[in-house]
Parts: structure tokens; sequence; C-alpha cells
């Protein structure tokens, strides 16, 4: 991170991948000019022709640049173009460096354009002289090194961060510290019952509402509970005027509650399950490491809302195609065929699902159950609408705050949205966990009374696969 007095005015150089990035970034840097060095123009001019999301960001940087220039003349152009502010006071200028491209940083390959962009800040530091802090701006980790290297401040891109730090993302539940209901005798604790609640098993549901002195802290569907055996569960209804509404938890552990035959085997996973099969919440997003069950019980829930509440019709699963090592090359069939590597875990969970089942049985119910799953691609659901869907979004973490919107935005009348990410799993190079479009959806959706967030913790895959995650 770069140091700079508060209040100096500065310049910054944009690298390509902020561009690609955030299409909208030059309208982030407030009353500070933006430099677009002529290799960043080249760059996104060759990455304009396709079809991808990269490609429609290049085309929506450069046609905001060409906007910016209609109807100002030459002159003008090289004074600066005007960066509107929003009425955020008075914004910066746009500024296109022509380089020389005889001037070459001593050890550098001219032929790779990182170095020309290098190459260009230090005749754009030079042109521009030492009284103005000039800062290069990039998400390429290694660009950022070799500006180290070669004392060039540098730092990446900070608008697209949600949080400053993802140990400060919401985990969607609250530990009551002990001796939490007794200190609320007499402290205006109300509690009541309300009968006949269907959704709640047919049993009612029991409330209870108090005064909180810390209510910012306290949100719609957060999870509370005490960190003892048979403590009280629930889930926070409203917070208004400074006291918390709440209702007791429903109990999933057990045979008589399982969803799809499938019991929660701790109290995030019970939490979990509370807000899947609520059909009154319309987003569910978990966060949780691998083996902690986000992709069973998202498919158990599905399968009990669609095959038994009838709720929806079918559930469509969608995840990035993000390889986390070598790509394995081009894959023949249909978009499902091509599709089925990257969703092998829908289909070990739903053998999982029918695994009571024997021989013919087995057959049967699996082929019953496949034709209600649909396996989607992000890249082809752009203008696409869902109505009463269960759409479970896998592997969010690698996906941009932009492509979350997108798939979102998809949920039609009916739907149910299932977001799930592990942030400690990132494929993407441009993203981290900070800046992931599933932290992104997380925060967002916070204080909406219609969607809930749980950070799962337990792995109950293997003790293997939990060592496993504890120390690798």
């Amino acid at each position: 991170m770069v140091v700079i007095e508060k209040g100096a005015k500065r310049a910054y150089v944009l690298d390509t991948n902020v561009l690609i990035h955030d299409p909208q970034s030059l309208f982030q840097f407030a009353e500070h000019d933006v430099i677009l060095p002529m290799t960043v123009l080249e760059e996104l001019d060759k990455l304009k022709g396709g079809r991808g999301e990269v490609s429609h960001n290049a085309r929506h940087a450069t046609r905001t640049v060409s906007d910016m220039m209609i109807g100002l003349p030459q002159a003008r152009i090289a004074e600066g173009i005007p960066i509107p502010n929003h009425g955020q006071g008075p914004g910066g200028r746009l500024f296109l460096h022509f380089a020389d491209a005889s001037r070459v940083m001593p050890g550098l390959d001219a032929s790779v354009a990182d170095n020309r962009i290098l190459s260009e800040f230090m005749q754009i530091r030079e042109a521009r002289g030492d009284d103005e802090t000039i800062i290069l701006v990039t998400k390429d980790i290694n660009l950022l090194v070799k500006a180290a290297a070669a004392n060039i401040p540098a730092e990446d891109y900070q608008n697209d961060r949600v949080i400053e730090d993802v140990d400060a993302m919401s985990t969607g539940y609250r530990l009551l510290p002990e001796g939490y209901w007794n200190g609320l005798e007499g402290e205006g604790l109300e509690a009541w019952h309300e009968p006949e609640d269907p959704e709640m098993g047919g049993n009612g549901a029991t409330f209870y509402a108090w005064p909180v002195e810390d209510a910012e802290d306290w949100y719609p569907n957060q999870y509370v509970f005490e960190d003892k055996p048979g403590g009280m569960e629930g889930v926070v209804m409203a917070v208004e005027d400074g006291r918390v509404t709440m209702r007791m938890a429903r109990n999933y552990r057990s045979d008589r509650a399982s969803v799809w035959g499938v019991q929660a085997r701790n109290v995030l996973q019970n939490a979990a399950f509370n807000f899947l099969m609520d059909p009154d919440i319309h987003l569910v997003t978990i966060a949780g490491s691998a083996g902690t069950g986000k992709t069973l019980m998202a498919l158990a829930a599905g399968l009990t809302s669609v095959m038994e509440h009838k709720l929806q019709e079918r559930i469509v699963v969608t995840r990035e195609t993000v390889a986390a090592g070598e790509d394995i090359g081009f894959l023949p069939g249909t978009e499902e065929e091509k599709l089925a590597p990257w969703h092998g875990a829908v289909e070990d969970n739903l053998e999982a699902l029918i695994s009571g089942s024997n021989g013919w049985a087995a057959a049967a119910t699996r082929d019953m159950l496949g034709e209600r799953i649909q396996l989607k691609s992000p890249g082809f659901l752009r203008g696409r609408n869902f109505a009463d869907t269960w759409l479970i979004i896998d592997e969010a973490q690698n996906l941009t705050a932009k492509q979350v919107k997108t798939l979102v935005t998809r949920a039609g009348m009916g739907t149910k949205v299932i977001c799930m990410g592990n942030l400690a799993q990132l494929d993407t190079p441009y993203l981290s966990p900070t800046t992931s479009g599933f932290t992104y959806l997380v925060e967002k959706f916070r204080d909406w009374d219609r969607s809930a967030h749980i950070t799962l913790e337990d792995i109950e895959r293997s003790p293997l696969a939990e060592h496993a995650e504890r120390i690798l």
C-alpha cells in the first residue's frame, strides 16, 4: 500500500486488468487524474473481439473512453478529458499517454505488455514532474512485484473490495454468552406461541422479543444459539426500535425431521436447513470449507422442495468452469455433457441421497430425480429467466460481483437461489476473498429479511478430510 498525505492530489496509471475487472473504474478516483498508457488501449483492442466476460468488459471500457471524448476538440483532449464525478465535487481528468517506444527500461523485454507499461510509467512520471504523486494500479501480483523492484509506487485496485478483511465478513450467526437469558429477567423479555404453522411442521412456533443495546449488530435471519447441548436456537425475525424478535428454530437432527433422509449433524448445519426449508427466504448463501455439507444439504432441500412440497418445478445447478489445475481441453457433447466433469459434486451427492435404494429401485430413482436436475453454464444464462426453480450457484467464490448479479437477477417468480462458496479455494487469478462476488453478495444482502447467510465450520466428510483441511 502506498502511503499518501491526506488531501494531496495524485494521478493513477491503470493497468489493463483493472478495466477488465471493472469497466467503470475510470470513475472511482474522485478528484484525481487517471492515465491510460497506450499499451493498455492496445490490449483492450486485442481483447474486445471475443464473446466472453473479458471481451464484454473490454468493449465496455473502450466505449466508455470513446463516449467521454465525444464533442471535445483535439486540443482539449490533450489537456485532459474531464471525468464526471456525479455531483461529488470536481472530478479529475483522463489522459491518454503516447509513449516513446524506443525507451524501454534496461533489462526488460519490450515485447511483454507489462514491461511496456512500466516503461510508460517512468516516462509519465518524468513528464509530469516530481511535485505530483503518481501511482500504478494493477490487479496483477507479478506486476506489483516488478514495480516494487523498479521502485515504482503501485497498489491493488481498492474500490472492488466489499470489506477490508475477509474475517470481518458476516458469519450469519450469533453465539450467545453463558447466562444470557438469565440477564434478561425483568428487562422486558416477552414470549408467545403462534399455533398451526405448517411450514414449521404443523406444531406452531414460539417467539421471543427483548430489548438490546447493540441493535446494529443484529439483523434479520441471523441464527442465534447457545453453545451447550440442548441449548436454545432461534432465527431473528426483526430488529425494530431497539428490540429483537426471534423465532425458535426447528430441529433437523432427527430422522423424523430429516430433509430427504439427511440430518443436521451440528448447530450450523441445523441453521442451514432452517434457512433452506423456509419458503419465505428467497436467497440463501452458504460459506464453508470442503466437506462441511454445503452441496448435500442444498440438493437434499431442493429435492424436498421440488418433489415433495411442489414449491418449484426443477433444480438448476450452475458453477463457473474454472479449473484448479491444468485444463483438460476440448470436451465433446451437449451442454450438460460438457459440464458433467465440473458438476461431479452433484452426481456424488445424488448417489449419497439414493444410497438407501437397491438395484432397479436405485436406477429408477436416479432417472426420476435426474429429470428434475439441470446443469447450466453461467456463461449462457445472460437474458434467461428461471421461474419456479431451485437455483444452486456452486463455487461462487470464483465469480465477480457482476457475474453474481447476472445470475441472481435470473430468478423469476417462485424461484429460490442458493449460493455456495469456499473463500479458501479461489481459482480465479484476479479475485481475492475481499473482492469475490460471493463476499459481495453476502454483505449486500445482509439486512434483507428475505435472505439468509450461514458460515459452516465443522467438516463432516471424514476424520481424514477434517485433519487435512486443518493442517494442509
